[in-house]
């Protein structure tokens, strides 16, 4: 499918974008079946705090807009919405009146292999740390070269993903997805005010969590606490939610607040 640029089918780019020369923007990656984008309204949310952030001028209505009708067209796949500064002149100063650029992607759906969810995954000791800037902690930005980084460590089909740790050995989360514990009946997760993305469906979890009365943490995480969890898994909003079974010499079992969260998240990407 075409991507569009601004609302218009496009498949070239302006080399004065700003997202383009310094990183200078969002994305969201979103999940399309039939038609219909999944977990629309928290990813919007996610990029208008984003944008507000990094005063973006940019247009929510006009945002989800475009975002239906692309979707409405993918049918089914993976959308991906990448918001930029637009155009700017040479230097980092940014233009505050300069419009976002809005870009649509297209791809197909996500082809993970089923035993990935079905038995859980072994996770890489990434050695590439995540730098501490509370400025950007959470948001869903361009710059994702620690990421390229990290996944650039291993290449065999042993490991799904990678554990991220940051600068002081604390436990963050995936290359491509958060990270939960389980540990007495408690679902844990990494605090973000320093550095990692707030996933929409770690979001969502944390929601779905606290309605049906599962005690939540949201708290720092040391290697020593991964490894006395009851259960550990990942998530993000395209597969939804993979069990941990394995991390370096550590193991755990695919538990059962694992399996209800796991067909929770099914069933919202599957809505």
């Amino acid at each position: 499918m075409d991507s569009w640029v601004d609302g218009q089918p496009a498949d070239a780019l302006s080399l004065k974008d700003r997202g383009l020369a310094y990183g200078d923007g969002l994305f969201e990656t979103i999940a399309v079946r039939d038609g219909r984008p999944s977990l629309l309204d928290r990813h919007l949310a996610r990029l208008a705090q984003g944008s507000s952030r990094l005063s973006i001028n940019s247009d929510p209505d006009l945002i989800r807009s475009e975002v239906l009708a692309y979707a409405a067209a993918l049918g089914s796949g993976v959308l991906k919405l990448v918001l930029t500064r637009g155009d700017g002149l040479r230097g980092y100063a940014p233009d505050p009146s300069a419009p976002a650029r809005r870009i649509l992607l297209g791809n197909p759906p996500a082809a993970y292999p089923a035993v990935h969810g079905e038995r859980g995954v072994r996770l890489f000791p990434c050695v590439t740390r995540l730098s501490h800037q509370p400025l950007l902690a959470g948001l869903k930005h361009l710059n994702r070269l620690e990421q390229v980084i990290a996944r650039s460590e291993w290449q065999d089909t042993e490991h799904a993903e990678g554990l991220m740790l940051d600068q002081a050995d604390r436990v963050i989360e995936g290359v491509f997805s958060n990270l939960f514990l389980v540990r007495e009946g408690v679902l844990v997760t990494a605090d973000l005010k320093r550095c990692g993305v707030a996933g929409v469906m770690r979001a969502e979890l944390l929601y779905q969590a606290d309605a049906l009365g599962i005690p939540t943490q949201i708290t720092d995480i040391t290697l020593e606490q991964l490894q006395s969890a009851d259960e550990v898994f990942l998530c993000n909003s395209v597969y939804g939610v993979w069990p941990v079974h394995a991390y370096a010499a550590l193991s755990w079992p695919v538990g059962p607040l694992t399996r209800k969260l796991q067909t929770i998240a099914r069933a919202l990407l599957d809505a």
